[in-house]
């Protein structure tokens, strides 16, 4: 079957893998409506498209960071990704570098961050979730930093982690034969104890609840890396995020696997864009899966969109080959998506060009 679309993906890969894997990858929070609502709110945004513009060339490139890439679109971190592949987060890591956009790694991930840096120059980002003992940390941004890794991604929507009922009921458990490789060869000091499930319930049962922004600040003084904070969804969080010296926003609910009924993250961003005030960039992720998303995005003032759920179920159906065709579909129909808006380049999309629920409306002159 010739597959013409990213959501084709996630068919695939909920037949060829495990039910409890794909359910843990598939899988929200509870009542799972912002799961749902990821996706929906995109379809209630429309396109005002401006036509007869020269569109012959189209320029799809951007910085972040002060990174090249070939498009607005990167990857988001997901974890323990030989779940789906046996080649996992290095599978994706060429793919990514292929494409030329930018990789994130999980904390979580099955491969280490030395694996992940060794699969070519590709740009690299290091996800991190702070554990009760900073010395775990401080040598996981050490590991990070000496692999070549380019930003610490830093998610701040997990003192606590969501209620995921598919996992409850299938007693979700990281398989034997895999294990959390970014912390082996760590010192994780005497609050280590190894049993079945050894370092999945270590990170699990280590992540901090006092995490606050104290920490943000404390990052910066054991690192020299941009710090990403991901996971925030409010104006008032998006200011302290700037004062706390952020390099960057991701406005983020985890997939919608915390806290459910959170708004979708794309009728969330433009209250954080507002409020960041041009000062840092913000990205988006959660829920893109068109071309049309990433356009939408990038109207409503996002720098990029990271996506999750398509790179795990095109890695679990096709390996490397699915995870490079879905960036290469979505980098097509965003390019389609600018030719037919009227947009040849980033800096044409602008607000004009979406028109939303809350927008007022528009008055017509009079002819």
């Amino acid at each position: 079957m010739e597959i013409t679309n990213v959501m084709e993906y996630e068919e695939i890969a909920k037949k060829k893998l495990p039910k409890m894997v794909y359910d843990y990858y598939a899988s929200g929070a509870e009542d799972q409506w912002t799961l749902t609502e990821n996706r929906n709110a995109f379809s209630r945004i429309l396109f005002r498209p401006r036509v007869l513009v020269d569109v012959s060339h189209i320029d799809v490139t951007t910085m972040v960071l002060g990174f090249k890439i070939s498009m607005p679109i990167m990857i988001a971190p997901t974890a323990m990704q030989k779940m789906a592949h046996p080649d996992g987060e290095c599978a994706t890591a060429r793919a990514a570098s292929a494409a030329g956009t930018i990789m994130t790694l999980s904390s979580w991930a099955t491969s280490n961050a030395e694996e992940v840096a060794s699969t070519g120059p590709g740009i690299h980002f290091f996800q991190l979730y702070v554990l009760k003992d900073r010395n775990v940390v401080a040598q996981l941004v050490r590991r990070a930093e000496r692999a070549g890794f380019r930003a610490i991604v830093l998610t701040v929507d997990t003192p606590r982690l969501g209620r995921r009922e598919a996992d409850i009921k299938n007693r979700f458990a990281l398989p034997s034969y895999l294990t959390l490789k970014n912390f082996e060869g760590l010192d994780l000091g005497k609050n280590y104890k190894t049993n079945d499930s050894g370092l999945t319930t270590y990170a699990a049962e280590q992540t901090d609840r006092s995490l606050s922004w104290k920490d943000v600040k404390w990052l910066q003084t054991i690192t020299t890396l941009p710090i990403l904070v991901k996971g925030v969804l409010t104006a008032e969080d998006t200011r302290l995020a700037i004062q706390a010296g952020a390099a960057g926003i991701i406005v983020s609910n985890h997939g919608a696997r915390q806290l459910d009924y959170v708004p979708a993250t794309i009728m969330a961003l433009e209250e954080v864009v507002k409020a960041a005030q041009g000062k840092i960039p913000v990205f988006l992720d959660g829920g893109v899966r068109r071309g049309t998303d990433v356009f939408k995005a990038l109207a409503l003032g996002a720098s990029g969109v990271f996506i999750g759920r398509p790179v795990l179920f095109s890695l679990a159906a096709e390996g490397e080959p699915g995870v490079k065709k879905v960036l290469q579909m979505l980098r097509d129909e965003f390019e389609l998506t600018m030719a037919l808006s009227g947009c040849r380049s980033l800096k044409e999309i602008t607000r004009d060009h979406v028109m939303t629920e809350w927008d007022r409306p528009r008055i017509l002159p009079r002819l």
